[in-house]
C-alpha cells in the first residue's frame, strides 16, 4: 500500500524535523542523518521516536545506495 503523495509532502522526522525517504516497497519511512526507520503500519506511518527502529551502518549504507539507485526522493527539500 503506498502513502498518499499530499501526506508525503508534510512528513517529517519527530525528532530532527527533517526529510524522510518512503520505502514503498518496504513500508518504512528512513531518516539517514539519524540511522532511524518508522514503519508504515496497515497505510499508516508510526512517526513516534520511541516506535522507530535503529539502523546499524551495514544497514545504512545499503538504504543510500537504495536511494540513489532506486531514485528515491526525500519527504520535502
Amino acid at each position: 500500500m503506498s502513502l498518499d503523495s499530499k501526506l508525503l509532502e508534510i512528513l517529517a522526522c519527530p525528532e530532527d524535523k527533517g526529510p524522510l525517504f518512503y520505502f514503498s516497497s518496504d513500508a518504512f519511512l528512513y531518516n539517514p542523518r539519524l540511522h532511524r526507520k518508522y514503519l508504515v503500519r496497515d497505510g499508516i506511518p508510526v512517526m513516534l521516536v520511541e516506535e522507530s527502529v535503529a539502523v546499524d551502518a551495514a544497514e545504512h549504507t545499503e538504504l543510500e545506495r537504495r536511494i540513489v539507485a532506486e531514485s528515491i526522493h526525500p519527504t520535502f527539500v
